[in-house]
């Protein structure tokens, strides 16, 4: 019986959600059209863009179709939109802010098909405006891989307070991760829709931190692959330290937990979370007048983690029910804090 070519690279589709920077997308998909992979796809998702020279821009573009909404549902709205159209084997959700070498897609499909529990892959996410300057450095999105310590903060191997590190090869080894960047995650699609997909409440920021860890809470792995390497312009959607991005990074995050922990582990987690929710808005204040709008962010997310606390707990049921880790399990190894880390 002769093999088929789908057997041998089994269906994968990319999926775009894009708002808008038509051009920077185009960068995108010319660098993807050099994928050194047969049976991938492209999905763009128009996330209520209403440019209408949208579909005429992308009819160049061989393997690429266009889903277009009519408003804007965020990262994890557009994404689950476009899985919810997509019968690939694997799904990768990819920022349109990036560049791709070659061989990027074999690399994960290689390693999603040596082991069936993996369910999520990061490739080496680097910073494309160092790439330009003949320098390989870490991106802050995603870095090496995601962990997050036992209070529920988010941190990366290759970044750290004190910025990103550069790659000297030292990440080189595949690892499990906590967590892998929304920048460039690959996905079984049979499990991203088992447990749901992204939460579209969320909108944007840390959904995929989220989704990795009902993952992991299913019994599930995440892992990194960097022998897949990807590059990444940071900071195109929203930049670092605006004030829409701390209100989605402390709500969302908060959200998470509810969602995710166990009641014990809640318990002494939140007491500590909201002392450090008000002396994060405390810092923001004192750095001046024009981090203002910053200080106000975290009262804002707090207010909304109360006032969306019932949804919030249907989704926190809906993770439990799939629960097979506990909590003592999942965090094992990990920092109690991100700021003792060494």
């Amino acid at each position: 019986m002769s093999t088929t070519v789908s057997s041998v690279h089994p269906p994968v589709e990319v999926i775009i959600p894009h708002y808008r920077d038509v051009g920077r997308l185009e960068r995108c998909l010319d660098s993807l059209s050099k994928t050194r992979y047969p049976s991938m796809r492209t999905l763009v998702v128009d996330n209520g863009s209403g440019n209408p020279e949208l579909e005429q821009r992308l009819s160049g573009f061989s393997g690429v179709r266009l889903l277009s909404l009519p408003v804007n549902r965020g990262y994890a709205g557009g994404c689950n939109a476009g899985s919810g159209s997509s019968t690939a084997d694997y799904l990768v959700f990819m920022n349109d802010d990036t560049l791709h070498e070659p061989s990027w897609l074999e690399e994960l499909v290689s390693a999603a098909r040596r082991d069936r529990r993996i369910a999520a892959l990061q490739p080496k996410i680097l910073s494309l405006p160092e790439h330009e300057k003949g320098r390989r450095v870490f991106d802050h999105a995603g870095a090496a891989g995601g962990m997050i310590d036992r209070l529920g903060y988010p941190w990366c191997y290759g970044r750290s307070f004190w910025g990103v590190e550069p790659d000297n090869g030292q990440y080189d080894r595949p690892r499990e991760l906590c967590w892998a960047s929304g920048a460039a995650m690959f996905v079984r699609r049979d499990v991203f829709e088992e447990l749901g997909g992204f939460d579209d409440s969320f909108f944007m920021h840390m959904e995929e931190i989220d989704l990795c860890w009902r993952m992991r809470l299913a019994g599930y792995r995440v892992m990194s692959e960097p022998s897949s390497v990807v590059w990444h312009e940071g900071g195109a959607s929203l930049a670092q330290g605006s004030p829409e991005k701390i209100y989605y990074n402390h709500r969302n995050n908060l959200r998470m937990l509810l969602k995710n922990m166990s009641v014990p582990t809640l318990v002494w987690v939140l007491p500590a979370r909201f002392l450090l929710e008000g002396a994060a808005a405390l810092l923001y204040l004192l750095k001046g007048r024009r981090s203002g709008g910053a200080a106000l962010a975290v009262p804002r997310a707090l207010r909304d983690v109360l006032l969306r606390m019932p949804e919030t707990l249907g989704g926190r049921r809906r993770a439990q029910a799939f629960r097979k880790q506990d909590d003592r399990a999942l965090f094992r190894g990990l920092p109690f804090s991100v700021f003792l880390r060494r």
